[in-house]
Parts: C-alpha cells; sequence; structure tokens
C-alpha cells in the first residue's frame, strides 16, 4: 500500500515536477540516500575508468600536485582578534613606556580613537628548549612551545571584523569567494566516503556567517558542513540528517528515490543543470551514508575518563571549547580534511581587556593543550596542521581605560604539525607590537603555505567561473618556504 501510495503520488504530480521534487527534498532526507547506498554495494563488482568515478563521486581522493607533509587541517578560529602583545608577542618596551604616546604615526584606518601605551596586563615567561616567550594567558599551551611555529608578522588588509573574517577564511574581503575549506576538498576529496571532506563546529553566525564555509562558486558538495552554531552549545551540535536511519522500510526508500531521480532527468531535459538542486541532492545522499557512521563517532563514551579530563570536559569553563577539540581529533582520525573550532565572538577587548582576555584564555587553553597532546601521542601530529588564530590582533595603545583597538598592521597566528618547523617564532613586529616589520606574512602568503603543506601548489589549484580561472590566493601569495621542516 505504501508504495502504491508513492506511485499516485507521483502521478497526482507529474505536471508540476519542480514542486514535487522541492517537496521530496523536504520529506524524504533519508530516502534520498538510497542512491549511495546502492552505489556503495555496487562499487566492488563492475569496472569505471578513473574519470568516469571522478565524474560520479567528486569527493573521491585525488592525489596531489606533489609530496604532501600534511593530509588534515584543523583550525582553531578565536573570532575576534586576540592581541598579540598580551600572548605570544612579548615587547619590553611597552612594559618600559606604559603610559607615553605611541613614538610614531597610526595606521590611517582604525575604529575610533586611541590613546598612549597599554602595557599588558600580563607577565611573559620563556618556555621549552626554545626559550619562545608566552604570557601567563596560556600555561597549559606554554608547556607544549616546542611543537608550534610561531608567525609573529602576520597582516592583513581589513581593519574590519567582516572584511577581515572573510579574507582569513577566503582570501577575500570584499567578494564572496570560496572558503579555504572548500578549495582544500575540491583540491584532495576526502579520505572517508561516509563523513564530510570539510566539518565547522559552531561557526560565528556573524561578519560574513556561511560565507566563511561556503564553497561559493565551487560546486555544493564542496561546502563546509556546520555542526550547529555559535549560539548552541558543541555537546548539542551534531551532524544533521542521522535521525531517520530506520523510519522507512528500504523498498519504499528505493521507489522514492526513483522518482526523484526521474524528476531531476526531467528537470535537467526541459531547463538545464540546476548546480544547486545536485548539490543538495549529493547532501542528502552523504547524509545517508553518515547514519552509519555519525552517531557513534559523535558519541565520545568510548573516550577514557583521563582523555575528557584532559579535554576538561569535567570543567564549565573548558567544556565547550573542549568538546570541539575533542570532536576534532576523532574527526580528523576518521579522514575528515578540514575541521574548524570556533571560538564566538569574543576576543574583540575594546574594554575589558584583563577580564575578558583572561576568561577567554582560561576557555580554550587546556583544550588546544590538551588537543596538540593527544595528536601528538597518536602519532597524528605530523600529518595534522593545526592552525590557531584570529582575524586581525589588537593596538598596543589603548582604547579607554582597559581596551585595545583592531589591528591588522601586525599580529600573530601558529601552526603546529603538518610539516611545519616546530620551536620556531617567524617574523617580528616593531619594538611596540603594532606593526609588522621582518619577514612579514600576509594571509595570502599563509594559504599559499597551507596548500603546499598539504601538497597543492596555490598557482595551480584554480576554477573556471566568470570566464577566468579562480585559485584561493587569487594573483597574491608566496610560500613561506622558511617555516617549512625538512623533508
Amino acid at each position: 500500500m505504501e508504495q502504491e501510495h508513492a506511485v499516485k503520488a507521483h502521478a497526482c504530480h507529474r505536471f508540476e515536477p519542480v514542486h514535487s521534487r522541492r517537496a521530496m527534498l523536504r520529506t524524504s532526507a533519508c530516502g534520498l540516500g538510497m542512491l549511495a547506498l546502492a552505489d556503495l554495494l555496487a562499487g566492488d563488482s563492475r569496472c569505471q575508468s578513473a574519470e568516469a568515478q571522478a565524474a560520479s563521486n567528486p569527493l573521491a581522493p585525488r592525489p596531489s600536485h606533489f609530496a604532501a607533509r600534511a593530509q588534515n587541517v584543523i583550525f582553531l578560529f578565536m573570532h575576534g582578534g586576540p592581541s598579540q602583545v598580551d600572548t605570544f608577542d612579548y615587547k619590553p618596551l611597552l612594559e618600559r613606556d606604559h603610559g607615553k604616546p605611541l613614538p610614531f604615526s597610526k595606521p590611517r584606518v582604525f575604529s575610533s580613537a586611541t590613546g598612549n601605551l597599554l602595557k599588558s596586563p600580563w607577565a611573559f615567561r620563556q618556555y621549552g628548549q626554545s626559550g619562545a616567550w608566552v604570557s601567563d594567558l596560556f600555561p597549559h599551551l606554554a608547556r607544549h612551545v616546542d611543537d608550534l611555529c610561531i608567525i609573529n608578522s602576520m597582516w592583513g588588509s581589513n581593519s574590519r571584523h567582516g572584511g577581515a573574517l572573510l579574507e582569513l577564511h577566503t582570501g577575500s574581503d570584499t567578494f564572496v569567494r570560496p572558503s579555504i575549506g572548500s578549495w582544500i576538498t575540491y583540491g584532495l576529496g576526502t579520505e572517508n566516503a561516509n563523513l564530510p571532506g570539510f566539518i565547522t563546529i559552531c561557526p560565528t553566525l556573524t561578519h560574513g556567517g556561511v560565507n566563511a564555509y561556503s564553497s561559493a562558486f565551487l560546486p555544493a558538495v564542496y561546502h563546509g558542513t556546520p555542526l550547529g552554531n555559535a549560539s548552541i552549545p558543541s555537546d548539542q551540535a551534531k551532524i544533521p540528517f542521522i535521525d531517520n536511519a530506520d523510519k522507512l522500510p528500504l523498498d519504499l526508500q528505493s521507489l522514492e528515490l526513483q522518482l526523484i531521480q526521474q524528476w531531476n532527468a526531467e528537470h535537467q531535459q526541459t531547463r538545464g543543470p540546476d548546480p544547486a538542486l545536485e548539490g543538495r541532492i549529493n547532501s542528502f545522499e552523504l547524509a545517508f551514508r553518515m547514519q552509519t557512521t555519525a552517531p557513534e563517532l559523535q558519541e565520545i563514551h568510548d573516550e577514557t575518563a583521563d582523555t575528557q579530563r584532559a579535554y576538561g570536559l569535567d570543567n564549565p569553563a573548558t567544556r565547550n571549547f573542549g568538546r570541539q577539540c575533542l570532536m576534532a581529533r576523532r574527526f580528523v582520525e576518521r579522514g575528515v580534511r578540514f575541521v574548524q573550532c570556533s571560538h564566538s565572538y569574543k576576543w574583540d577587548q575594546h574594554g575589558g581587556l584583563k577580564a575578558d582576555h583572561g576568561r577567554n584564555a582560561v576557555e580554550v587553553d587546556q583544550p588546544i593543550a590538551a588537543l596538540l597532546a593527544d595528536l601528538k601521542q597518536r602519532g597524528l601530529l605530523e600529518k595534522t596542521l593545526v592552525l590557531w588564530g584570529g582575524e586581525f590582533g589588537r593596538t598596543p595603545v589603548a582604547q579607554g581605560d582597559d581596551g585595545r583597538d583592531h589591528n591588522p598592521q601586525g599580529y600573530t597566528m601558529w601552526l603546529a604539525g603538518g610539516g611545519v618547523k616546530a620551536g620556531i617564532r617567524h617574523g617580528s613586529t616593531d619594538d611596540y607590537g603594532y606593526y609588522s616589520v621582518q619577514d612579514k606574512v600576509h594571509l595570502h602568503d599563509l594559504h599559499a603555505t597551507i596548500l603546499h603543506l598539504l601538497g597543492l601548489d596555490h598557482k595551480r589549484l584554480t576554477y573556471k567561473y566568470a570566464g577566468r580561472d579562480f585559485r584561493l590566493t587569487d594573483v597574491h601569495g608566496e610560500v613561506v618556504h622558511e617555516i617549512l621542516a625538512a623533508s
């Protein structure tokens, strides 16, 4: 009777194929994956050319341009802009000259009026064999400085959150462009057919929102898969479309999918290809496959009590970001190509620097240290590139009594694992930490270097759109060879 009903429904809506397909997409998320299941089951028994396989599965693993040092990326995004002179860029002269005017010109563009030099409320100390300077904001992470490649000479082109955030994530501060996770998945595919290639956990809702993980003009299959958003606790941020696995009989699912494919063919014949719809169908097919993998993956009961404590899951202050970091490890362990964890939107201290930067650091310090230790202990750090930072830094001059303004002119990001030199500091800002002055690294250079570590030439990773070839770095970017570990 159910099959009969489905057939009658098809006959009833035959003259409104677009409406029917949309209705079916809304009501049969699970059933739309049956085609993918059939393809997987038949994969071992049929012979296809490499070209045909690539066409039928755009997420299939693809060879890199040259030998890769990293296979996966974890981006720890500190939304708002952490202060470099309060974290990893020690400036003795800033402490000495506290309260005095900046002895050189400030940038022409800034958010609002700023005053005199403001020393850091936190003491800096040297750690590890590298002797790297780290402030007391990060006591746990400081013990891992010999695994870090600290870039003190970052700079960007935009002093506003929206533009700077998009430049960091997409390479453009003015146009909608594919995000770095989408480019990487487009270039390399995914290592696990049952999981997305690009996952972003609790992504920001502001300053560009979905554009920070969008595939833009790349095929929709390379769009990032969001788990929750910044307003949802990470323990509630789950992969969607995994709750209907046992809701419909397989024969009915198969019938529904046949109807969908028939309507899709009719649509293409009458109106031409519809990339948005194809991307949506691909997402439902992936959702079906995820139903066999994601539920177990998102439950952390198999993690030891010691591991959960290490990530801070027993502490309300660290539990939220700690779970993000633990999930990031579990995802890359299963072959997810690019994972982003977002601490949103907390690092924008125009005032209340001491209280708020202090609270923020407590929330992320222990989880990040645990992630690095966990990856290293499991042998994953050497093939996983970890990136930490925000969309810009802060000014060394005061805003109000206890705040710092936006500063894209010079700031700090660090990398670990994945083929970068460990225990080094690259580049520097001026004596007060305002401008990047030595071995400057623009965001285009950072993107080119990340792609290089993954075995991708940023000048060759292109996609033709609107009449020209686009790339993540546009017409810019140089690989920062000085931070690459010896092969």
